[in-house]
């Protein structure tokens, strides 16, 4: 081999070498305030899911800091934070050193199981494998969870969130605002609706199926396992691989399974599309009504539009949230 081919051959090696070996360096942030309990707490104690990756992990950090922030009891809260293996022990140290008294748990979601479900949507964020990772709360969460809050990662609650806890399932699985004006026309595609096997899901409903945002959810998790939601959602996405249905990545099997049989939540607990469309991301005003969690659903996330210093108005409601100290942006695309 010729010196020069070779030393460019040693030169590549090299730098795979070191791409692969060198770890990801997670923004810092600033060591949480630590919240006690009130007189009035008892051991009642407040499941709450959510993922954990790098590039939503200054959203997840400013909605935890958010959700101890306000509870009347934030010691009584337990986290069970949904990541994989790759990334599992970094993450763990930056949960303990911003909040060293939080009540949490690491599931490591394996990725593996949805390798060969997923199917490419309008956004690339949406096709993430730990998007999908809800799905499989039932096998991640240890049994003696019957009861746990899904939240995603770019919400702020800005009130006690024992109210939400203690709502009634009554006979249903989920729990979530549900908004019935939404076409459902608009979530699948036309190979859905000229199939009749399909679109009987809707016709036969319990009652009338409505679309609710799986960023916010009270699941009862006992009655999830006895009715198999997993496999359900799972069939869902395997047919989704075949006719390809819809276009929005995890929420259309949520919408099939549970058309007509959510327990509608008050729609305080999901001021939703804060973050605009999904190609776009424009800014976008609050709905009507009171305000007991921000959900900066969509593409446009606030902490990197406060960063490009093109901030949304309600951006600035997110702001006092950030415990960021400096970290490198990754982007949402």
């Amino acid at each position: 081999m010729p010196p020069k081919l070779h030393l460019l051959t040693t030169t590549a090696t090299l730098i795979i070498l070191l791409h692969t070996v060198t770890p990801l360096r997670l923004p810092e942030f600033q060591e949480a305030p630590a919240f006690r309990n009130g007189n009035e707490c008892n051991d009642t104690l407040i499941h709450i899911a959510m993922t954990l990756d790098a590039t939503y992990l200054r959203g997840s950090i400013a909605g935890v800091f958010s959700i101890i922030q306000h509870s009347t009891c934030p010691e009584n809260t337990v986290f069970h934070f949904l990541t994989t293996n790759r990334l599992s022990t970094a993450l763990r140290h930056t949960i303990t050193t911003t909040f060293p008294y939080l009540n949490f748990h690491i599931h490591h979601f394996s990725t593996a199981r949805v390798k060969n479900k997923i199917s490419t949507s309008i956004r690339r964020a949406l096709d993430q494998p730990l998007n999908y990772a809800r799905i499989y709360l039932a096998d991640l969460l240890p049994a003696t969870v019957h009861r746990v809050i899904y939240f995603d990662s770019d919400v702020i609650i800005v009130d006690d969130v024992v109210k939400l806890w203690e709502i009634e399932l009554n006979s249903h699985v989920l729990g979530a605002p549900e908004y019935c004006h939404a076409n459902f026309t608009n979530y699948f595609t036309k190979n859905f609706w000229s199939n009749p096997s399909f679109a009987r899901v809707f016709k036969h409903a319990r009652a009338k199926p409505c679309y609710f945002n799986t960023g916010v959810m009270v699941i009862d998790m006992v009655k999830w396992r006895a009715v198999k939601v997993t496999e359900k959602l799972e069939r869902w996405m395997e047919i989704q691989k075949i006719y390809r249905i819809y276009e929005l990545g995890s929420l259309p099997p949520f919408l099939l399974v549970f058309a007509g049989d959510v327990e509608a939540v008050e729609h305080r607990w999901n001021q939703h599309g804060l973050g605009g469309d999904n190609v776009k991301g424009l800014c976008r005003d609050l709905h009507p009504g009171r305000v007991s969690l921000l959900h900066w659903s969509g593409k446009g996330k606030p902490w990197l539009r406060l960063d490009s210093k093109r901030a949304c108005p309600l951006d600035g409601l997110w702001a006092p949230y950030d415990l960021l100290k400096h970290g490198p942006l990754i982007s949402d695309r």
